[in-house]
Order: C-alpha cells, then structure tokens, then sequence
C-alpha cells in the first residue's frame, strides 16, 4: 500500500484542515480481507491476460473472475495496442495469442522482466503447434513404470506431394488403418479435423502437409488428461471406434471427422466395459505429467491419452494441446470450471484462500 501525500490545507485563519488521506492499492501488494469481523492479510496476485475473443468468452467468464477477487487473484486485460512493458505490475502474464511479432513481445518482456511469470514461455508453446515435434518428448522418455508403459503411434510426416504417399507409407512400414491430422496444430477448427484412411491407394486423396498415425484399437474411448501445474484431472471421451480385419477388406477410401473427443462427447456416464472405462492408474499419469512438464517447459497443457484394447497397461500419448478448454471439466461449483488453475496459482503464490468455495 502506498499513501499520497499531499500538503495540509489551512483556513483563513492559519489552522490546519484535516483531510481523509487518500489510499491508493498498489497491486502485487498485501491487503486486509474481512472473514466474519476478522481481519486477516492476503496476498493480491495480478494476473495480465491477452487471450483470443473464443477463450475469453470461454475462460474468463464474469462468476469465474468473481471467485478469483474472493481468492485474491485479479484479473487485468492487456492492452495489445500499448507496449506491454507500460502496463502492469503483473505477477503473471496469461497469454494464448499466436503470430511472431506477439511471441517477440514476450520475449523481450521475459528479458526485462524476469520476476513475472509468463504462462508459458511462447517458444515452448511453438513446440506443441508442429504434429511433427508435438510427440517427440513423450516418445524419448521410453516411458514403463510398474503400472504400465506409455508410448505415442508411429507416425510419418508428409509436407507436399500428395500422390507419393503410398509409397512414402510401404517404405516406413506403417500399418493400416492410418489418421491423418494436419500438421499444424493452431487450435482452430481445421487443426481438429482428422481422417481416418482403410486403403493406401486413397492415400493420394489427402491433402498435406500432414501428419499420418498408425491406428490403435482403443475401445472407442480416450482419456483427456488436463494439466495445471502440479495437479492433474482426468476425463473420459468418445472417440473412433475400434477397427476390424473384416472391415480393412471391405472399407475403401478415407473417412472424415470434422472434430473428436468434443465435450459433448463425454463418456464419464456412459456404461461402458470396465476394462475399456478404468482410468489409467494415478501414480502413472502423475510420473507422466510431472516428467512432460520439465521436457516441455509448460504448465498449462492436456494430453490426449488411449489404453490399447485387450491390454490393462499399454497407452498411448495421440495429442498434446497447450491451455486446452478448461471450462469443459465436469464437477466444479457455481460454473467455477477453472479451479485447477486457481489452486496453481495459489501454491506458486502463498495467497492464504481455500479452494473451497
């Protein structure tokens, strides 16, 4: 808190006028919070946010920054027409816009700023926006623990020339059913779009640049595995359903899905065969996530996890999606959908609020 002070006033008559001083809340500061007549001292995390329109609407939703006062967090729009450098102070700089001349801004204002936290760092995030490298940590990990192993599909990238594909997948051994995803992971709706190929000739009909994936039988069922720092929620979805032999002979051609594994797709009521609904065991998805977050350097992330059919202990990492919609988490009051994220910045910030509201 700092006072502004200002010279005392006097009357005609020389005597001093008392004035209430005026108090002005400098942010990142400690104020008293008011629980039932009993003061105590809490600290305000500021929080600069420079989202797109879609996540805004989705994420920043007027009960959630409600909450957030409560807990001690506030929320403060970045105005992207003025440097950066002149707004604030910011403990944390929330961000999910793309374009180099954005991730130079960041840059720069790491540089200058390295007592702010940035979520997260944008050269981290580029990482995840190419299918080509999106995968490659989890596949260096060698990932196998005493609750299972975790491996990613193999995979072929083709940049340009639609017509050599089948070629380009008999050389790299790739077995059909193939997915094909674009290349490019940006978030919009295209990037989601996915292609499921029966027949290599239909190959050709693709569209690159691409990323195809050998096809695993998963029960029809993925599991969404949010990440927020240190904490870890997990979610069933629908996916494509499992292919069979008989169906490779018969089907020719390639199938489109315009989006899979939407929140609409929720599986977590289904009655579904318990080998195919158990979660992946706990200790390993938290060994996973905590090793993924060192090797990415991120904090806000999802992975889109599949355990093979007929195993109880064989998955695969199929996607990884940075700052991937939170509010579409079940089991939250009062529309607060973004707990995790608020208990994250609890814990990396010492604020004194409960998580329970």
């Amino acid at each position: 808190m700092r006072l502004r002070e200002e010279k005392p006033r006097r009357n005609e008559g020389g005597d001093e006028i008392e004035e209430e001083e005026e108090v002005i809340m400098s942010q990142n500061q400690w104020c008293p919070v008011g629980n039932g007549g009993i003061y105590s001292h809490k600290r305000v995390v500021v929080v600069g946010y420079a989202l797109t329109s879609k996540k805004i609407k989705s994420f920043m939703q007027p009960k959630l920054e409600g909450l957030a006062r409560n807990k001690g967090i506030l929320f403060v729009a970045i105005d992207q027409t003025r440097p950066l450098s002149d707004q604030g102070p910011f403990d944390i700089v929330l961000h999910k816009l793309s374009g180099k001349e954005w991730r130079q801004i960041l840059e720069d204002y790491r540089l200058s700023h390295p007592e702010v936290t940035v979520l997260d760092p944008p050269d981290a995030i580029q990482h995840l926006r190419n299918r080509q490298h999106m995968l490659q940590a989890v596949a260096d990990m060698n990932f196998s623990d005493s609750y299972g192993a975790v491996d990613v599909p193999r995979q072929l990238v083709i940049k340009r020339d639609a017509s050599s594909i089948p070629e380009l997948v008999t050389r790299a051994g790739l077995t059909l059913p193939l997915v094909a995803k674009p290349l490019v992971a940006d978030g919009s709706a295209k990037s989601h779009e996915l292609s499921l190929a029966y027949e290599q000739y239909s190959l050709q009909k693709l569209e690159p640049p691409l990323v195809l994936q050998e096809f695993v039988n998963h029960g029809g069922v993925l599991f969404k595995v949010y990440i927020v720092g240190d904490a870890i929620k997990v979610v069933r979805r629908f996916s494509l359903p499992d292919v069979h032999k008989w169906e490779l002979s018969n089907d020719a051609g390639i199938y489109n899905f315009p989006r899979v594994s939407c929140a609409a797709a929720s599986a977590d009521d289904a009655d579904l065969d318990p080998t195919i609904a158990e979660l992946p065991p706990r200790p390993l998805l938290e060994r996973l996530a905590r090793e993924l977050r060192r090797r990415l350097g991120l904090c806000l992330f999802n992975l889109d996890i599949i355990r093979e059919y007929g195993t109880r202990d064989h998955f695969y990492v199929i996607d990884i999606n940075y700052f991937p919609g939170y509010g579409k988490m079940p089991e939250c009051r009062c529309n607060a959908k973004n707990l995790m994220f608020w208990g994250f910045l609890f814990v990396r910030f010492g604020t004194t609020a409960s998580l329970i509201v």
